[in-house]
């Protein structure tokens, strides 16, 4: 099987880089330091369940010089998608699919209109990880998972050999027939976390202690749960269990976006708390909190430059 990753972050550099360990054949595409370091030195990863050292690597910058993979594991950032899906040509063969493992909830309907809604299929990446350094993806303590599935539940036979390779690969993958669910479990979630977390500059250990920042947490939370339902989806998830999640999360725990915040890196804010208002907005759902919190956040969202 043939892989391409789009976007050799913390996402894209882990899942990839644990696929290539096993012997599969996989591209990366990167740029900058990055793309560098990863040509001069192989792509190292840091992680609680064990190190890694991917060397050599298959990486570059024109999609062009791999041609038509199997699978995409497209990987960016949420500002990053429409550039990105433009490089995807050169990697689609007739079958190709496009598995987005990106934060939001509409890179998939992004994707559609640029590579063909035969190529793209939903994803998440269940993982806490970015890069420490050109090079070195650093993992956290999240056990990193995948899960992905075709837009309309079907079975393919694409998504079965991926899974099965996957999983050889030592992957905890997940084949679902209910992936707009798990994108929107998925997004409840995150979009809380990253808004509260940056908002506040703490960690979860601080904020799940404060009364007041736990609070807020919880309305975050409540508020995309009722903008999905609004929007007709049934989420598998709700506040109580997402809570306790929190609890037995390490202290230490941020979402990327508040790492980025501290290292003066864009932000996805528009596309995470964004979204939600934009979207309660559209159905009539109030989202004081996420507003705030995209309000708040905007004067950073383009980072130091």
């Amino acid at each position: 099987m043939k892989i391409a990753v789009m976007g050799t972050g913390g996402v894209g550099g882990y899942f990839g880089g644990q696929l290539a360990a096993a012997g599969l054949d996989v591209h990366f595409i990167a740029r900058g330091a990055h793309l560098a370091a990863l040509r001069a030195h192989g792509l190292q990863i840091l992680s609680p369940g064990g190190d890694q050292l991917v060397r050599p690597v298959q990486a570059g910058d024109d999609p062009s010089e791999i041609g038509p993979v199997d699978v995409v594991l497209f990987a960016t950032k949420l500002w990053d998608v429409e550039s990105a899906g433009d490089l995807c040509g050169p990697l689609l063969g007739p079958d190709t699919a496009v598995i987005s493992l990106l934060n939001g909830i509409d890179s998939e309907e992004r994707l559609i209109p640029i590579l063909g809604l035969g190529h793209v299929v939903g994803g998440v990446a269940y993982i806490s990880a970015g890069i420490a350094e050109p090079g070195v993806i650093q993992h956290f303590a999240i056990s990193p998972a995948i899960a992905f599935g075709e837009l309309d539940g079907r079975r393919s036979a694409r998504l079965d050999a991926f899974d099965e390779a996957a999983r050889a690969a030592g992957l905890d993958a997940r084949y679902s027939d209910e992936i707009e669910r798990l994108i929107w479990d998925k997004f409840v979630f995150l979009a809380a976390m990253a808004g509260v977390t940056a908002l506040s500059r703490q960690a979860l250990g601080p904020i799940r202690q404060d009364p007041d920042l736990r609070w807020l947490l919880g309305a975050a939370i409540d508020e995309v749960l009722a903008v999905a339902r609004a929007k007709g989806v049934a989420c598998g998830v709700e506040r109580g269990q997402l809570m306790q999640m929190v609890d037995g999360m390490a202290p230490g725990a941020k979402a990327s976006m508040l790492m980025d915040l501290e290292k003066g890196n864009r932000l996805e804010v528009a596309w995470l708390s964004g979204a939600v208002a934009r979207l309660g907005d559209s159905l009539g759902v109030p989202t004081p909190v996420h507003r705030t919190i995209f309000a708040a956040l905007k004067p950073f969202a383009a980072g130091r430059g």
